[in-house]
């Protein structure tokens, strides 16, 4: 088994939103980022996965077994955008819940990350800071020694060094080639460090499923003028943005366009250009 999540023709309807259909695949030793707007579906689909919603339609597998196994379960760390512990809780009350629920939960490597984290047991959660209960989520995502780790926005609310030291945190836990991470964030140059794909949905379907490579080598912005922008063929524009003294035209094929198109500028391309044109950007009829 290559893959550690398979997702066949997944589909969710609500009055005013529609999930799917969904295929998506997880292999071993990936971090895949999922991006997209606000309710472009993320979070849908990460509640699907979890079993805290029941689709429509479709199937998901996790390590080969349908989701709904309590065993499955065991294996998976989840941090989601919202804390989940009751705020009265303190630090100390965490460690003995997560051992009465997972069976490979460590005492001592949870001690191991409040200590990193500079976090004390003895603390009340409702004292706690936006970062500091973010830090407590990873913390105890991490310490029952899982392979699927499930993370929506993990690093919201935390400074720059700390988001550094949690991004190494998730490269090292990869280092094991069984794990892989699903990683649901806003915060896409964060993708950019560590992702080995992106997944990117708008509208409740996946609209683009490459890997960090493909889109780093081969998409870019090619730069025009208004008068350029006509000599463009138009099955080379994916998308295309009017500004106000030239054009933004989103291509896929770097090389081909540059030699296609010689006394044109194209720039590289981040994950958040990507998707401001593909989401805002317009499309040739």
């Amino acid at each position: 088994m290559n893959n550690i999540l398979e997702i066949k023709n997944l589909e969710k309807s609500y009055d005013k939103f529609k999930l799917g259909e969904i295929n998506l695949e997880i292999p071993k030793g990936a971090i895949v980022g999922l991006v997209g707007e606000n309710g472009a579906g993320k979070t849908t689909l990460i509640k699907a996965i979890l079993n805290i919603i029941r689709p429509d339609k479709g199937s998901i597998k996790i390590f080969g077994e349908d989701s709904k196994s309590q065993d499955v379960l065991q294996d998976i760390g989840v941090v989601l955008d919202n804390m989940f512990f009751p705020e009265i809780l303190r630090i100390k009350d965490i460690d003995i819940i997560m051992k009465g629920i997972f069976k490979n939960w460590d005492t001592n490597l949870f001690d191991k990350y409040l200590k990193d984290f500079e976090l004390n047991k003895k603390m009340v959660i409702k004292t706690l800071s936006k970062g500091m209960k973010k830090k407590l989520e990873i913390a105890t995502a991490l310490a029952h020694h899982p392979k699927f780790l499930i993370l929506d926005e993990p690093t919201s609310g935390l400074d720059p060094v700390v988001r550094g030291e949690v991004l190494d945190i998730f490269l090292d836990f990869i280092q094991d080639e069984n794990n892989c991470i699903l990683l649901s964030t806003h915060i896409t140059s964060d993708l950019e460090h560590i992702a080995d794909k992106i997944v990117f949905i708008h509208e409740g379907k996946v609209v683009l499923d490459k890997t960090r490579d493909d889109i780093v080598d081969n998409y870019g912005i090619l730069k025009c003028s208004r008068d350029d922008f006509e000599k463009i063929q138009r099955s080379d524009i994916l998308a295309f943005k009017k500004n106000r003294y030239d054009y933004e035209v989103l291509i896929d094929n770097k090389e081909k366009m540059q030699k296609k198109y010689k006394d044109f500028v194209i720039d590289k391309i981040t994950i958040e250009d990507l998707m401001i044109l593909m989401i805002k950007g317009e499309r040739i009829c």
